[in-house]
């Protein structure tokens, strides 16, 4: 996966002015040999939760984001990866396919809240307004036992992502976006629907991918997984055949123009000053 036939991935990237290559995504019964991953635990499923036999406070203690492993996996050049096992969070369970319905705990946890039990995210304003939300997003069953995901530059010979995610400060992110309009000629090319941190990274992009739509998600607006972004940057996922379309078309583009180098001072600019800051 460093090169493809069509186009160079590195030099598309230096193109954008991105400091690290984007991150692969697929599903696979194959567990890597090594990487980043929740530790073991029950799922909470609905039939656990009626029999009151999860034990919450386990849960909550193990709790481990999906965007956190993913962060440690682009920081260590290493994979990430879930399972019905090895899910970290009960969000991570449902929106990755490995459990559903989601509990009613945890739909009141990203809503109002239990009062004398458990305090509210407030992300939606009633239980039953997010179970709607839950119901009409229906995430796709898991396809295999292991969501993974790590740097292109890992993927070996026989692999090949279903998704790609590139995370993008917003000048680097216009020339994402604007691109992914220039190899489609779709105008509504980019979506970015609600969600969590790992709704807009993994589940949207896999429920268009299934309905044969070409189309990017852009994500990173979840305040809860904030903390595992850089400062100013979001995720832009695009399907492996917009990723394709990219390489071999960004060469005709807006990238290749004045314009663009222009907004390449911009980058080399914005990147030096966060160089400086995360030295201090």
């Amino acid at each position: 996966m460093t090169n493809n036939k069509q186009g160079d991935p590195g030099k598309f990237i230096e193109v954008l002015g991105l400091t690290e290559e984007p991150v692969g995504i697929f599903y696979t019964n194959k567990k890597p040999e090594e990487g980043f991953s929740p530790k073991p635990m029950d799922l909470p499923t609905r039939e656990m939760e009626i029999k009151n036999e999860i034990d919450w406070q386990s849960i909550f203690s193990n709790f481990s984001c999906v965007l956190g492993n993913i962060w440690l996996a682009r920081k260590k050049k290493k994979a990430a990866y879930f399972s019905a096992e090895q899910f970290g969070c009960p969000g991570c369970a449902f929106w990755l396919g490995f459990m559903s319905p989601q509990s009613e705990t945890i739909t009141h946890y990203v809503s109002t809240g239990i009062p004398g039990r458990i305090e509210g995210e407030f992300y939606c304003d009633s239980p039953g307004e997010f179970r709607r939300i839950m119901d009409s997003i229906d995430p796709l069953p898991a396809p295999a036992k292991y969501c993974v995901a790590k740097p292109l530059g890992l993927f070996t010979a026989d692999e090949k992502p279903d998704t790609v995610a590139f995370f993008a400060r917003p000048e680097s992110l216009c020339g994402l976006h604007q691109l992914a309009t220039f190899v489609t000629n779709d105008y509504e090319a980019v979506a970015s629907p609600w969600g969590a941190a790992c709704t807009n990274l993994i589940t949207w992009p896999y429920k268009y991918l299934a309905a044969g739509k070409n189309k990017a998600v852009l994500g990173g607006w979840d305040p809860s997984a904030r903390k595992f972004f850089k400062t100013d940057e979001l995720s832009f996922t695009v399907p492996y055949k917009m990723f394709d379309q990219m390489l071999s078309r960004y060469t005709e583009s807006f990238l290749m123009t004045d314009t663009w180098s222009t907004v390449k001072k911009k980058i080399e600019r914005s990147n030096e000053t966060w160089r400086k800051k995360a030295a201090e």
